[in-house]
C-alpha cells in the first residue's frame, strides 16, 4: 500500500520541464505519510544499522553499515571523495526531487578506512538488540535494520569518522544534489536574514561501511558496443593485437580465463565469433605512456581505462567525451548476458571487477574512473530510512 517508489521515482521522468506535477506529487506524499502517522519521526536521534547478508562465490557472507547523518563537504575537498562522474539529467532530477520534499529517502554509499576493525565492537552492541526491520529482496538478499539511541555511542562513533576520508562507492547524483540543495537553503537563509546553527541541509545521508571488510563485494559492469557503421571484425581484430596478445579459449566456462593475470585483461566476443577471446595487454606495452589522456598512473591501470582508450574510442569511435556516441554502448552485469547480447550487437566485452586498492588510489588522486567501473554487490535498498533535511 506504501512504497518508497511513490516518493523516489514520482518523478521519474528525468525532464522536469515535461512531467507535470511529479514533484508536487512526491511533496505531497511525503507529507501525508507523515501527517498520517505511516512514517513516525525518531524521538530522539539515532544511529541505524544495516546489515545485509547474501551469497557470494558460494557462501553466505554479510556486509554491515551505519546509517547516519555526515556533514557535507565539498567535492574537491579531500574529504569525501567520489570516483565516477555525474550526468547532468540525472541530477536535474534528483535536485528538483529534494527540492520539492527536502528529504532523503536512499543513502549515499560510503566507504571508510578501518583496517583494525575498530568498529565491530559498536555494530556488534546494535546488532544484538531486536531489529525494527527485516526485508528480503527478490534475489535473496536479506536487509535487517536496527536503531541506537545512546548518545555516548554516537559521540563516540562521530569522534572516529573525524578525521577519516569517506570514498563514495555509490549515490554520487545523492551527494551532488544534496551539496546543490544546501547551497540553495544557505542562500534563502542569508535572504531571510541569516543561516541557522547546524542546520539538517548541511548534512547528508549515509550508509558508511568498513573499507577493510574482507566480505565487501565488488563486481563488474560489462560492455555490449557497436560500431560507427558497418562492423569490420577482422579490422577490429588487427587493431586489437596492436596492444594485446589474444588468445583462443577452450570450451567451457570462459570467466575463470581472466583470473590470475597482473596486466589488464578482458574476455571480447564479437558477432562473428563462435566463442569468446580471452586479450591481455602486451608485455611491451605500457599504459603510462600508451595512453595519451592526461591522467594518473592509477587510473591508466584500470582495466576499463585501458579499454576505453585503447579499444573503445580508437577501435569503435566511443568516449564518454563525446555524448553522441554513447548510444553505442550498454552495461550488463551478466557475462552470460553480455555474450549472447553479440547475436544482435557488434562486440561484448567481459571485465574483472575494480579493485578497491584500485578505487582508493584513483579517488585520492582526485579523478573518477570510466562510467559503471564498480558495482557494490547488494544494492542499498530504498525506504529502510528516511530523513528530513529541513
Amino acid at each position: 500500500e506504501h512504497n518508497v517508489v511513490e516518493l523516489e521515482l514520482a518523478a521519474g521522468v528525468l525532464d522536469a520541464t515535461a512531467s507535470g506535477n511529479r514533484y508536487e506529487t512526491a511533496e505531497h506524499t511525503w507529507n501525508a505519510w507523515r501527517e498520517s502517522g505511516v512514517l513516525l519521526h525518531d524521538a530522539a536521534p539515532a544511529i541505524y544499522v544495516l546489515e545485509q547478508r547474501f551469497e557470494h562465490h558460494g557462501r553466505e557472507v554479510s556486509r554491515r553499515a551505519f546509517i547516519v547523518a555526515v556533514g557535507l563537504e565539498p567535492l574537491d575537498a579531500g574529504v569525501i571523495l567520489p570516483h565516477e562522474r555525474t550526468l547532468p539529467k540525472a541530477l536535474g532530477d534528483r535536485f528538483e526531487l529534494i527540492k520539492a520534499t527536502g528529504a532523503n529517502f536512499s543513502q549515499v554509499f560510503g566507504l571508510f578506512d578501518d583496517p583494525g576493525c575498530d568498529t565491530d565492537g559498536l555494530f556488534d552492541v546494535i546488532t544484538a538488540t531486536e531489529p525494527v526491520a527485516t526485508a528480503t529482496d527478490a534475489d535473496g538478499v536479506k536487509s535487517t535494520v536496527w536503531a541506537h539511541s545512546d548518545a555516548g555511542d554516537a559521540l563516540a562513533l562521530a569522534e572516529f569518522m573525524e578525521d577519516r576520508q569517506i570514498f563514495i562507492a555509490d549515490g554520487h547524483h545523492r551527494y551532488t544534489t544534496a551539496l546543490a540543495y544546501r547551497d540553495l537553503m544557505r542562500k534563502q537563509a542569508a535572504q531571510a536574514g541569516g543561516h541557522p546553527a547546524d542546520p539538517p541541509y548541511d548534512y547528508v545521508m549515509m550508509a558508511l561501511v568498513n573499507m577493510d571488510d574482507p566480505d565487501l563485494a565488488v563486481l563488474p559492469y560489462h560492455r555490449i558496443a557497436n560500431a560507427d557503421g558497418v562492423f569490420d571484425a577482422a579490422a577490429f581484430r588487427a587493431g586489437l593485437e596492436r596492444h594485446f596478445d589474444i588468445s583462443e579459449l577452450p570450451d567451457g566456462h570462459p570467466s575463470g580465463a581472466l583470473e590470475g593475470h597482473d596486466r589488464p585483461s578482458f574476455l571480447i566476443k564479437t558477432r562473428e565469433d563462435a566463442r569468446p577471446v580471452l586479450a591481455v595487454l602486451r608485455a611491451d606495452v605500457d599504459p603510462r605512456t600508451t595512453i595519451s589522456a592526461a591522467q594518473s598512473d592509477a587510473w591508466k591501470s584500470l582495466d576499463v581505462a585501458v579499454l576505453q582508450e585503447l579499444v573503445l574510442w580508437p577501435l569503435l569511435g566511443i568516449h564518454p567525451d563525446r555524448a553522441e556516441t554513447l548510444d553505442r554502448i550498454s552495461f550488463t552485469k551478466d557475462a552470460h548476458a553480455a555474450f549472447r547480447a553479440t547475436t544482435d550487437n557488434d562486440v561484448a566485452f567481459v571485465l574483472r571487477a575494480t579493485r578497491l586498492d584500485q578505487l582508493r588510489s584513483v579517488s585520492l588522486a582526485g579523478e573518477t574512473m570510466p562510467q559503471k567501473s564498480t558495482y557494490f554487490y547488494p544494492k542499498l535498498l530504498s525506504g529502510l530510512v528516511f530523513r528530513d533535511a529541513r
